[in-house]
């Protein structure tokens, strides 16, 4: 059955465009790219958010013109840039629509980065990391004394009543757990890393109960950004790996997600 979030989605055009107060830095190879707090976000359907940026806040001096043209539908035909700083050469990081399809007149005199051809980037003084952040999607982990175990094979593997409970717009509750409370000598640190512009970078662990092996099943994040400081040091399972999650005695639906 099709969530709130999905209907509310739904009721939105494929791409819309609108500005964001906050200030907007991309650096290549030490040097700030472009310094802005004239940035808009651009959010399309089935697609990450992204910044874009008025041509005169970029360093046109570090632009050199490209022969690459690809066409998108929603958009319209986009022409590139690569980006030269010394003997570092960002190939087509650079894209932009000269002119863009009607129904997006916002896009003239706009143009966008490629987030991996860019070494960093940072909304105000703190580095963002992996794409743009969405400002409407919400991250709170909340402080709980909620009843949590996971089960693997008839075995409690995690028992507690202190988890830290994480939701995040779109995706299902996750209970982050104090490691006292989880079986730690079940677990095999794995060489996983993932990285969430929300939460930080976490590390990975294998879950080995009996004969049975769940590939990179436990997560933490060491140091998690500032904004989500009460999941630091916890351990959180997936939902969609482990047989089950017991929430005040009361198994929690398996969710369907990405991971599953």
């Amino acid at each position: 059955m099709p969530t709130a979030i999905q209907y509310a989605k739904d009721l939105l055009p494929d791409v819309r465009i609108e500005p964001t107060a906050r200030r907007i830095r991309a650096v290549i190879a030490g040097e700030a790219i472009v310094d802005t707090i004239d940035a808009f976000v651009l959010f399309e359907r089935d697609h990450l958010p992204a910044y874009y940026f008025p041509r005169a806040a970029v360093r046109d001096e570090l632009l050199v013109a490209s022969d690459l043209h690809t066409f998108c539908p929603r958009k319209g035909t986009a022409s590139y840039f690569h980006v030269q700083v010394g003997e570092r050469l960002a190939e087509n990081a650079v894209w932009y629509y000269p002119e863009p399809l009607e129904q997006l007149p916002e896009l003239a005199g706009l143009v966008s980065f490629y987030w991996d051809r860019v070494d960093h980037w940072f909304e105000e003084d703190e580095e963002v990391f992996k794409h743009a952040r969405d400002p409407y999607h919400r991250v709170d982990a909340l402080q709980s004394s909620r009843h949590v175990q996971v089960v693997v094979d008839g075995e409690i593997v995690a028992d507690t009543t202190r988890p830290v409970l994480l939701f995040e717009t779109g995706l299902p509750t996750r209970y982050y757990i104090p490691p006292d409370d989880v079986r730690t000598d079940l677990m095999t640190s794995t060489e996983t890393a993932s990285v969430c512009p929300y939460k930080g970078t976490a590390g990975y662990w294998t879950l080995t109960v009996g004969d049975r092996t769940i590939a990179d099943a436990v997560w933490s994040y060491a140091e998690p950004v500032p904004q989500t400081p009460t999941i630091k040091g916890l351990l959180c399972f997936f939902d969609e790996r482990v047989d089950e999650i017991v929430v005040d005695g009361v198994s929690q639906p398996r969710p369907v997600t990405p991971w599953s």
